[in-house]
């Protein structure tokens, strides 16, 4: 007995040490858990505003369960975390999981926490509700996450995640909340999804997620309510099995690489309400099976390839139907009869196929509907009798159809309707004074129709009005004074018509005017002088074929932002007033064919004018191709031709023989004496350059610049980068300029061709005028640099101002639009009104700069192009990478498309306010312009997370632009819009807000 008492001890001994090595876990207290809490407060940065956690702290620990967002368990114990919206900053590195074993709720979305999500957050055993949506967490989702077996929910929306979905995630059997939407994951959905069974919702949309969609996923997922995988890379077909989620509600698969047919068994989603698989490459026919959906009340098919005719019997049984997209795609035949049986259809969306026959007669009942297109098909419905009254109609285009008949007086009571186009059909009859009731129109299209009689005077109550176009018609009568109420008027156009009588004075009250085109009519009279008064004017002004006559007078040249000027085929007289070459924007004119005389005036403008610009004018005379000399006549110079043409050929013979002579004596010496005579020669040039060039500018010499930045001092640098180095120079007049150093001009390293060709470029360039383009002073080439001056930008780069601290605050979405507007205006002036167009090759937010009133000015237009390749700072590559456009690294041909590009990327990354970086490919495969009701979708994850999204009108403005960004990023150059194109677009539709 007292041996086994001696014994014991030493037997228990080693397991004693054992336990003492294993870790210690002490048992969790409010202490433990009160001081953990204020670690973590204390490691954010910075702090979290008061009050928000004001009540985290040491000295309050008895009362941790009244702390802000904790919520304990009865025996004092955190059993939740609720932090959502605080503002936090910082990371959860500094938080121990391990001190909180009784969590089960952890929300701290909607702040600004950033960094990995701590792969420590496994250890939480009993959390049962997981949200960190609306962050920037990034890297990838933890595999330690597949230890929380008890999860319900997990919420990782919009961060910046990457990496695959782990397949540990299936091991959280009890999940039935997985929302993973708006990061940048990537790779398959792993297999293991499939034993979530108890999975109602799974939202995974605008990620990089790609592979197909695997049967067993469908077949276990009998739960799910709302399945949404939009804007991914998700590829082949639907699987049958699709049939088997009875009990889903939403399913939205759009904007993917989908391909195939839609199988029938989707017919058993009874209780499907919407229903979203536009933008894939599906094709075939829809399956007649999905007219018996009698839940569906949302149906996208857009932007497929599908073909056929829609299932007679859709909407016959769905009574709720109200949205219905089938856009873009080849369908023919009639619509269906029953399509708004329910009359509770709103959004009908069919433009751009193939569609026949005249409309369904319950189209004429359908009161709620609010936005029509059924432009681009083949309609051929008598208009008279195919619509009925809409008071919450805001959109309809009818444009490109074979639509006939006469408009009624009841598009008068859609009082709602801001935009109405009927443009490309073949209605006829007389515009209803009725539609002056439409008291919040801003668009009208009715061109090319064939409408008739006078223009109703009660066109001058649409006060909201900002676009109309009745051209190509045969209206007649006077102009009515009544459209110079429309005071928000930007776009006017007239044209071809039968219109006569005089120019109203009462035009020029147009204040807002952008472009007015009253050209092919039979007006006549004189050009008012208060049309002088347009200030605004800017993208055209066409008076051209009529019979106005009398002189062009000088206040036009008060039309300083004026680009296209066309007055010919009139009988104006008297001579050109030179007044217009202060018309610094004016990039064509043309005065063909009037009756004009004198000298044509010598500035830049008319110099560089096209030769048919002045032909038909018997009495122009000048230095203009097309015109005689003034002061000769055709007799005396045609003996001067006879003359120079005898003495050109004894010339050419002598020099001839002078060069074989001066060949064979040169021949033995000329080529020691060569490189160093070509030195000299460059030297001397290059030293002469440097004067002539700055003498031009008459204000201040290469001297000045060098004495005002000391002599380029680092203090005076603002700015690096591959080209060379950008200064600020106060000058001794007060004027402030920004001088770019280019770098690498050795002679040894750039011959002189390349120095001469980007000399006589550069001079082009400084010719230049246009108000968001900066402007550029001169240039000079010394000391084995070449130096541009331009005009110094307050503000600094576009980019400068997004990424800092308050680009969010300052850069509002009206700024924003405003900015693209006036880069767009920029870029179309340099590829459509510079002679020769100008490329710019290198469009990025660097290059944008920024007044002290936001205002645009574009940067390094047209130098990048003329960079040596030999020079290791010189390169031939066009543009900076992120930028360029997709085809230039196949052709290395740049084209103005190029530029069309680099400018959707740009306004993708103003309104993203980050670079699109990994959607850029996404975007390069959507072959559409079009923001439709799914696309709208999409619009709210391309905006800045920074600024509240935009309501209302902005809303619209916004849509439009980037819907023009995704046309500019398109694959196919070709396919691209041009810059003309794209700047009158986002003028005349942000100003109309459609949303097109």
């Amino acid at each position: 007995m007292t041996k086994s008492t001696a014994t014991c001890p030493l037997f228990l001994f080693p397991f004693l040490c054992l336990l003492f090595l294993l870790p210690f876990q002490a048992s969790p207290s409010p202490t433990t858990e009160a001081q953990a809490l204020v670690k973590w407060k204390n490691s954010l940065s910075p702090p979290p505003p008061p009050p928000s956690l004001s009540s985290w702290s040491l000295t309050n620990i008895p009362h941790l369960c009244n702390w802000t967002g904790i919520a304990c368990n009865g025996g004092g114990l955190v059993t939740g975390i609720g932090l959502s919206g605080s503002s936090l900053n910082g990371t959860l590195d500094a938080l121990d999981f391990t001190s909180f074993p009784n969590l089960t709720h952890f929300d701290v979305s909607n702040n600004n926490l950033k960094g990995p999500i701590p792969s420590s957050i496994g250890n939480l055993s009993q959390l049962r509700f997981l949200e960190l949506a609306v962050n920037f967490f990034e890297g990838a989702i933890p595999r330690s996450i597949g230890q929380l077996i008890k999860l319900e929910k997990l919420d990782l929306r919009l961060n910046k995640l990457t990496s695959s979905i782990p397949s540990e995630l299936g091991l959280c059997s009890n999940l039935t909340y997985l929302a993973l939407a708006k990061n940048s994951i990537s790779g398959e959905l792993p297999l293991s999804l499939s034993n979530l069974v108890r999975l109602s919702l799974f939202r995974a949309s605008h990620n990089r997620l790609s592979g197909e969609l695997l049967p067993d996923f469908f077949t276990n997922w009998t739960e799910l309510v709302s399945l949404k995988l939009q804007s991914n890379f998700i590829s082949g077909q639907i699987p049958p099995e699709i049939g088997s989620l009875t009990k889903l509600n939403h399913l939205s698969m759009y904007n993917n690489s989908l391909s195939g047919t839609i199988p029938p068994e989707v017919g058993n989603l009874t209780l499907v309400t919407s229903l979203y698989f536009g933008m894939n490459q599906l094709y075939g026919k829809i399956p007649e099976t999905i007219s018996r959906l009698a839940n569906l009340r949302k149906i996208s098919l857009c932007s497929n390839n599908f073909s056929g005719e829609i299932p007679r019997d859709l909407g016959k049984y769905s009574a709720s139907l109200k949205s219905v997209c089938f856009a873009n795609n080849s369908f023919t035949g009639e619509l269906p009869p029953d399509l708004c049986s329910g009359f509770a259809l709103r959004y009908l969306m069919i433009q751009g196929n193939n569609f026949t026959g005249p409309l369904p007669d319950c189209l004429k009942n359908c009161s709620r509907l609010t936005r029509v297109r059924l432009d681009s098909n083949q309609f051929t419905a008598d208009v008279t009798s195919a619509f009925g009254v809409y008071p919450n109609l805001v959109f309809i285009s009818l444009s490109n159809n074979r639509f006939v008949g006469n408009l009624t007086t009841q598009w008068g009571e859609c009082t709602n309707l801001k935009t109405l186009q009927i443009n490309g059909n073949k209605i006829a009859g007389r515009i209803p004074p009725e539609l002056g009731k439409l008291s919040q129109l801003r668009a009208m299209t009715f061109y090319s129709n064939d409408l008739t009689g006078k223009i109703p005077d009660e066109m001058g109550n649409l006060g909201e009005l900002l676009s109309l176009n009745l051209s190509n018609n045969h209206l007649a009568g006077d102009i009515p004074i009544s459209l110079g109420n429309l005071s928000k008027l930007n776009y006017l156009d007239l044209s071809k018509n039968a219109i006569s009588g005089s120019i109203p004075d009462e035009l020029a009250n147009c204040k807002n005017l952008l472009s007015l085109n009253l050209s092919n009519n039979n007006l006549s009279g004189v050009i008012p002088p208060e049309l002088g008064n347009l200030f605004a004017l800017q993208i055209l002004l066409d008076l051209s074929h009529n019979s106005l006559a009398g002189s062009i007078l000088s206040n036009l040249a008060k039309l300083t932002k004026l680009e296209n000027l066309n007055l010919s085929h009139n009988n104006f007289s008297g001579t050109i007033p030179a007044a217009l070459n202060s018309m610094s924007s004016l990039g064509s004119i043309d005065l063909s064919y009037n009756k004009l005389t004198g000298a044509v005036p010598s500035g830049r403008l008319f110099q560089q004018a096209s030769g048919s610009a002045f032909i038909g004018n018997l009495g122009l005379c000048g230095y203009v191709t097309g015109l005689s000399p003034c002061g000769t006549s055709s007799k005396s110079t045609n003996q001067r031709k006879k003359v120079l043409v005898g003495v050109s050929v004894g010339v050419c013979c002598s020099l001839l023989l002078a060069i074989l002579i001066a060949m064979i004596l040169l021949r033995r010496w000329r080529k020691n004496l060569l490189d160093k005579e070509e030195a000299i020669k460059r030297l001397k040039k290059h030293e002469k350059s440097e004067q002539i060039i700055w003498e031009r500018l008459g204000k201040f010499t290469f001297s000045d610049i060098a004495k005002a930045t000391n002599e380029f001092s680092e203090e005076y640098c603002i700015g690096k980068g591959g080209f060379g180095s950008v200064y600020k120079a106060v000058l001794a007049s007060g004027q402030i300029v920004a001088v770019k150093k280019l770098n690498a001009l050795e002679s040894n390293n750039v011959p002189t061709v390349n120095r001469q060709s980007f000399e006589n470029e550069i001079r082009v360039l400084t010719e230049v005028r246009h108000r968001n383009v900066i402007k550029l002073h001169g240039f000079c080439s010394t000391r084995g640099c070449m130096y541009l001056v331009y005009g110094f930008v307050e503000r600094g780069s576009l980019a400068k101002v997004l990424y800092g601290g308050m680009g969010a605050v300052e850069l509002d979405w009206g700024t924003r639009v405003n900015i693209v507007q006036g880069v767009a205006h920029a870029i179309a002036y340099l590829h459509h009104n510079c002679s020769p167009p100008i490329v710019h090759r290198d469009i990025t937010l660097t290059n944008i700069l920024l007044e002290s009133n936001l205002e645009p000015r574009l940067s390094d237009f047209g130098t990048a192009r003329l960079l040596n390749s030999d020079s290791s700072n010189w390169t031939t590559v066009a543009g900076s990478y992120g930028y360029m456009a997709p085809e230039l690294a196949i052709t290395m041909r740049v084209t103005n498309k190029c530029d069309v590009y680099s400018f959707g990327v740009v306004v993708l990354e103003i309104m993203m306010g980050k670079h699109p970086g990994d959607l850029l490919s996404s975007l390069l495969t959507t072959q559409t312009s079009t923001i439709s009701e799914d696309a709208n979708l999409m619009l709210k994850d391309v905006l800045d997370p920074r600024l509240p999204p935009p309501t209302g009108q902005l809303a619209k403005k916004v849509a439009i632009i980037v819907t023009t960004a995704l046309a500019c990023t398109r694959t196919s150059p070709d396919s691209r819009p041009t810059m003309h194109f794209v700047a009158r677009e986002l003028c005349a539709r942000t100003q109309a807000y459609l949303s097109e």
